[in-house]
């Protein structure tokens, strides 16, 4: 219940209406769609009963066909948690999380959402905080870390802020 809960969009474009955004564009698109939660201030737009205890949202925008149409076809974000039990390993199709079919009112079968066969696909997306101007800190590490630092690092310029 305290664990806040992120929004699921279909494009970068979104965002900008749900976040204010202090990173280049081009960092956005350089990560997202994909593996990438970001964690930014959120702005006014967004429903103030989505997490009220924090001034900060984590975006999805997920590199999956189904998913992106889905959020677009939505005149808002949609708000968006793992089919699982928090920190047991993710799910990736609907038959692996049927002991939670009980407690849903809706589930839809848009196929796997990574590689069944991949360990790395169960670690879940990698959860950055980029609200610091200059600064990111990993949250959850995730499946793509080396990649998503080396982005932030390398291209970017962003320092991780100590812990």
């Amino acid at each position: 219940g305290a664990k806040p809960l992120a929004i699921c969009l279909g494009d970068v474009e979104r965002l900008y209406r749900y976040c204010l955004v202090n990173v280049p564009d081009e960092l956005l698109r350089d990560l997202l769609p994909g593996p990438v939660t970001l964690v930014l201030q959120r702005s006014e737009e967004l429903n103030k009963d989505l997490n009220p205890f924090t001034s900060l949202v984590g975006v999805r925008i997920p590199n999956h066909p189904f998913m992106r149409d889905l959020a677009r076809a939505c005149s808002g974000p949609l708000a968006l948690t793992s089919a699982n039990i928090s920190s047991r390993g993710s799910t990736l199709t609907v038959s692996e999380f049927q002991d939670l079919w009980p407690q849903l009112s809706l589930i839809i079968d848009g196929g796997p959402t990574g590689d069944i066969q991949s360990p790395e696909c169960r670690l879940g997306s990698t959860v950055v905080d980029l609200s610091v101007s200059g600064k990111f800190s990993i949250i959850r590490p995730g499946c793509a870390l080396a990649p998503t630092v080396e982005i932030l690092k390398q291209k970017y310029g962003l320092v991780p802020e100590s812990s």
